[in-house]
């Protein structure tokens, strides 16, 4: 089947969990929540959860769990924590927490920041992988990197990416 027909065929209507992970922002102040909500609902998709936790991994992990289990998301994006700095654990907890990677995700979003931030794109551990059916970005924080993953990767695709995640059921 072609890529046209596959994307063709994809859902159009998606549900999304959103997760800020933070110690500095509350819902109140977290704006890259705020954009990935904005953005989800501009689209014509749902958000089903938004939830706050702090930089760590035992809280990441219960969050990510609960929202992949209960909220009936096809998207949780995670918001936060993918940097080199000691505090930015989300991308060790979720390296070995999904069932596949998604590598094209990280790999795609570090060569689109690269044309904006130059070399500083190194810095990004952003990824994505599904678990146990359900697709999960792990983004960074700042607005400006969630409005190029979103309009960049994650709009133009989620639709092909979530048909071919229930294919897999």
């Amino acid at each position: 089947m072609s890529l046209e027909k596959h994307r063709e065929e994809a859902p159009q209507a998606l549900a999304y969990a959103v997760l800020t992970i933070s110690d500095t922002r509350d819902l109140a102040a977290d704006r890259g929540g705020a954009y990935l909500v904005e953005a989800v609902e501009a689209a014509g998709h749902r958000v089903v959860a938004r939830e706050l936790v702090t930089d760590d991994a035992d809280a990441i992990r219960a969050a990510l769990d609960r929202l992949v289990e209960a909220s009936g998301a096809d998207f949780v994006l995670a918001t936060g924590g993918t940097g080199v700095a000691p505090r930015d654990v989300t991308y060790d907890v979720v390296r070995g927490w999904f069932d596949s990677d998604v590598p094209g995700f990280g790999e795609l979003f570090r060569w689109l920041s690269y044309e904006e931030i130059g070399s500083a794109a190194i810095l990004s551990r952003a990824t994505a992988g599904i678990r146990r059916g359900v697709i999960v970005c792990a983004l960074p924080g700042s607005p400006k990197a969630l409005r190029l993953a979103w309009e960049r990767i994650l709009l133009p695709e989620a639709g092909h990416l979530a048909g071919q995640v229930r294919g897999r059921k």
